[in-house]
């Protein structure tokens, strides 16, 4: 059986990979977001744009996670 230790670290581990796909969504919608302002889409636009926020207020909370498993 594992010890917490190292449930902590998979747990860590696998948040962050979470983390990374959470920012490249993030980028992914942003850059969607420019395309669709920049062609007269500003309803859809301001949709992707709150998405974009809620992606970066739980990013941070993932970040403070991984940080409390990690013992930091």
């Amino acid at each position: 059986m594992p010890s917490d230790s190292d449930s902590n670290i998979t747990a860590a581990d696998a948040l962050t990979l979470l983390l990374h796909n959470q920012h490249a969504l993030a980028a992914a919608i942003e850059e969607v977001t420019r395309w669709l302002s920049e062609n007269g889409v500003e309803a859809v636009a301001h949709n992707a744009v709150a998405a974009m926020e809620t992606l970066d207020t739980n990013a941070k909370e993932i970040a403070d996670a991984i940080l409390r498993l990690r013992g930091l």
